[in-house]
């Protein structure tokens, strides 16, 4: 098995022990994203403001690897506050387009820096 690791300047730069995604093949496994703005690596402030830099985020590593949100398989998504599960779902429908992808969204009790929302994801580059 080789793996190539991803990287890429246009997403948050690790701020631990891991790769930004790592591609297997024709598998991509994206590291979680905290809404951390990549030029300042400071938090942005409100849950749908959170959220859609979470999201950019993503997309950033998915093209940096070579594809994009449309080539995610599987969403994990991680929540502070299950309240905000229908902003969400709104917001997930700016970036992602039927048929969607498979997705979990657990409610956790604390995500680093005191972020309202993590995601990570795995793409399949067909």
């Amino acid at each position: 098995m080789s793996k190539t690791i991803i990287s890429t300047e246009n997403a948050p730069a690790a701020i631990g022990t891991y790769s930004q995604a790592v591609r297997v093949e024709n598998t991509v496994y994206l590291s979680g994203q905290i809404p951390l703005n990549p030029t300042t690596m400071e938090m942005v402030e409100g849950f749908e403001q959170q959220t859609v830099q979470v999201f950019e985020n993503l997309k950033a590593v998915a093209e940096a690897a070579g594809g994009s949100l449309d080539n995610t398989v599987k969403l994990n998504i991680f929540l502070t506050d299950l309240a905000n599960f229908a902003t969400l779902n709104e917001i997930m429908a700016r970036y992602f387009n039927a048929p969607y992808p498979a997705r979990a969204a657990v409610g956790v009790a604390s995500l680093p820096r005191n972020a309202c929302v993590e995601m990570d994801a795995i793409l399949y580059l067909g």
